[in-house]
């Protein structure tokens, strides 16, 4: 039987889902701690902004990791569509 969570996230009391999602909100969005936790509650999620700050200490790096990859690189083209332009 294959281990249903990756090993960063043994020992955890809540699912891989739920502490991926609660550093994913922290880190992508200008939120707080009790932001993060509030949204997690309206989701009937009861965690505190002490264990998502504790989350974001722990897997946070690895998620900046990933967003500072998806960052456009120099040389990349960007095209707008649907641009409309006014003259006076």
């Amino acid at each position: 039987m294959k281990n249903a969570h990756p090993p960063r996230y043994a020992r955890h009391r809540f699912p891989a889902e739920v502490i991926s999602h609660a550093v994913w909100l922290y880190f992508r969005f200008p939120l707080s701690l009790r932001m993060v936790e509030e949204m997690l509650a309206a989701r009937g999620i009861e965690v505190s902004h002490e264990t998502v700050r504790q989350w974001a200490l722990k897997f946070g790096q690895a998620f900046a990791n990933r967003f500072r990859r998806r960052l456009p690189a120099r040389g990349d083209k960007w095209h707008l569509d649907g641009v409309s332009r006014t003259h006076f």
